[in-house]
């Protein structure tokens, strides 16, 4: 049928062919249309993880220099249970922790309760949407029985679209300090504060800033923490299987600027290899292999380039089970 529609009208005269006019499309306004490339951002990070996708980059799928298990199983009742063991190769050291957490959906409350080598017992009980809406409130104690030490935090943190926000109180006899944060986000670009304020000494203890955007395969992140300490990152995921990270830190005062570089290759569903360098000749290498579900091996190294003959090298084995 042709996009013009002939109509006929009957009057007291001859019959009159009159055209149709088709309607024009109605064009979106360009204020209203999203920028290609980048993420719509609901909630943005917490400033902790503000540059996370680097960070683990040069992190995760690396355990040289030690031996270590994790386990992690959740019982019938709903409790999770987590334990943890590492045992250093040089030193033959070994460490190790144990960890529950228990939900109550219904109430939005949390129990989580963890104790190390150390003999440092930690309680966190924390409530979610509760009060309010991205409202989250949570007490952490620690108790060591061999001094008799304690302490106490009161967390805070309040999440929406385009803010995050969150402040922590210690309890301190001789002061509290408080920690406090706040992350704005808009059409992909993140702006970030945070500070530690010492009430006994009446002065910032710390004052960070940080700036940066992401989009749905790129992250840029920059920070300068206590007007002396700068640095920045940048996260690039190529293709499917490859993810590519720099990060660049400098210390005023100091000529000697850090680098490295790392990536991240999807052998398939199962492996990936993982391998980094910085300006110090420190080539890290590492290996992940889901033998089964819920099984991963995992097989790292580090050596030293400066001094290759000269040994120090190091190796690492990890092993994680949830079940």
């Amino acid at each position: 049928m042709s996009e013009k529609v002939a109509v006929a009208k009957k009057e007291a005269g001859p019959v009159v062919m009159q055209p149709v006019v088709a309607t024009p499309k109605a064009t979106p306004c360009p204020h209203h249309t999203p920028k290609r490339g980048a993420v719509k951002m609901a909630v943005p990070p917490s400033y902790s993880d503000l540059g996370k996708a680097a960070k683990d980059i040069f992190s995760k799928g690396y355990g040289y220099g030690t031996v270590k298990l994790d386990l992690k199983t959740k019982a019938q009742s709903g409790v999770e249970f987590s334990t943890g063991g590492s045992s250093a190769v040089d030193t033959g050291k070994a460490s190790g922790s144990m960890e529950t957490k228990y939900k109550v959906p219904e109430l939005g409350l949390t129990f989580n309760q963890k104790w190390n080598t150390d003999n440092t017992l930690t309680t966190e009980v924390s409530m979610e949407d509760q009060l309010a809406k991205g409202l989250k409130l949570a007490l952490d104690t620690s108790f060591v029985p061999n001094t008799g030490k304690k302490s106490a935090k009161l967390k805070t943190g309040y999440k929406r679209d385009f803010v995050n926000v969150g402040c922590d109180l210690d309890f301190d006899l001789a002061g509290p300090t408080v920690h406090a944060a706040a992350v704005l986000g808009y059409e992909g670009w993140l702006a970030g504060y945070q500070m530690a304020f010492d009430t006994a000494k009446s002065k910032l203890a710390q004052n960070n800033f940080a700036l940066g955007y992401k989009a749905g395969d790129f992250q840029l992140h920059t920070n300068v923490n206590d007007g002396t300490e700068f640095g920045g990152s940048i996260y690039q995921k190529v293709n499917d299987q490859l993810e590519t990270a720099v990060n660049l830190a400098w210390t005023a005062g100091s000529n000697n600027t850090r680098f490295g570089i790392g990536a991240k290759y999807q052998l398939d569903k199962d492996s990936a290899i993982s391998a980094k360098v910085n300006n110090a000749s420190l080539i890290g290498v590492g290996y992940t292999q889901s033998l089964r579900p819920g099984v991963k091996l995992t097989l790292s190294a580090l050596v030293d380039g400066k001094n290759f003959s000269a040994g120090g090298h190091k190796a690492g084995i990890g092993f994680e089970l949830d079940v």
